[in-house]
């Protein structure tokens, strides 16, 4: 039976790898800052919650130590670069160390696309800039390099690049809906900002074919997460009005902001208090098609055929 510790197993994506993974008859380990965060999972058989801080490196390494693989779900959107580089870089080199020490077999690590592990520094974000960091990190550490550390074997890793993700509890699809129910228009900046959405469902069952062994690629493998229908967030803004029963369909009117307009929509909305709407950093990352590049494996190649968007989003924005 394996022996499994997920980092960020209480958070969106999380909790449907959980679940999959008891399914297997799998052991799971969920550490978290607050036991109160792990209300989603906790009640499944066969799974652990451990109270501490994941960025906690001696915690985090005697915590791993006895797990047969580790799979990586901890992200931000919004943050300062040093918030970003403590999640997205730091996380992942203590997550390195610990493994090599521990000698774990696997690690999965989910990351988006638009990152660049060979040229991380010339992504247009500090998100797409620190996620190419932390892949570079664990790549390293993959083949036996240092990670701040002695070299050792390495371990079997794969890095999972997903689209934005949707499903019934996601922040994306519902949001604009919530958004359409009150404003009676909708300015919105990066319109034409184009993605590829993919179903959290076939995300969870990506991370759980890895640690199974269903892929064709050496380690270490990057595989891109899509669905099969690239939208521009404009499209998405009107169909999660339609498929919610805004204005018995129809929406409000999406209206496009220059790019001038919109940076300082995005400016603004980044000071509010609270997790901000939209940021300049999410503006910034928006410049780079979050859609499949094509060179690397998708889905498929797990065994795993992409569920559109539209069936499923219907299902869970529920028309007034």
């Amino acid at each position: 039976m394996k022996k499994i510790l997920i980092l960020g197993g209480t958070g969106f994506v999380g909790a449907h790898v959980c679940e999959k993974l008891i399914r297997e008859g799998w052991q799971v380990t969920v550490p978290t800052r607050r036991r109160s965060n792990a209300t989603q999972v906790q009640h499944l058989p066969g799974l652990t919650v451990q109270e501490f801080s994941v960025h906690d490196e001696a915690a985090l390494t005697a915590a791993v130590a006895g797990h047969d693989a580790v799979v990586n779900l901890v992200a931000i959107l919004h943050g300062d670069q040093a918030t970003f580089e403590h999640v997205h870089v730091a996380l992942p080199k203590k997550l390195a160390r610990a493994c090599l020490a521990a000698g774990v077999n696997q690690v999965v690590h989910v990351s988006a696309l638009g990152a660049d592990s060979l040229q991380p520094t010339k992504a247009p974000s500090m998100y797409l800039r620190t996620k190419g960091e932390g892949e570079a990190v664990l790549l390293q550490a993959a083949v036996g390099g240092s990670a701040g550390a002695a070299a050792d074997k390495g371990f079997d890793l794969s890095i999972l690049r997903p689209s934005v993700i949707f499903g019934a509890e996601d922040h994306f699809l519902n949001l604009f809906a919530r958004l359409q129910r009150v404003f009676p228009v909708m300015p919105l900046a990066g319109a034409a900002a184009r993605f590829q959405p993919v179903w959290v469902e076939d995300v969870a069952a990506a991370v759980v074919a890895c640690l199974k062994g269903v892929h064709t690629q050496p380690s270490p493998r990057i595989i891109e997460l899509a669905g099969p229908q690239v939208y521009t967030l404009k499209e998405l803004v009107q169909l999660s009005a339609r498929l919610s029963g805004v204005s018995g369909g129809w929406g409000r009117s999406v209206l496009a902001l220059p790019t001038w307009i919109g940076r300082i929509q995005a400016t603004l909305m980044g000071l509010m208090p609270g997790e901000p709407l939209m940021s300049l950093d999410n503006l910034d990352s928006m410049k780079v098609d979050n859609v499949a590049s094509g060179k690397w494996p998708g889905l498929a190649s797990l065994g795993i055929k992409a569920a559109a968007l539209i069936p499923i989003a219907q299902t869970y924005l529920k028309r007034p």
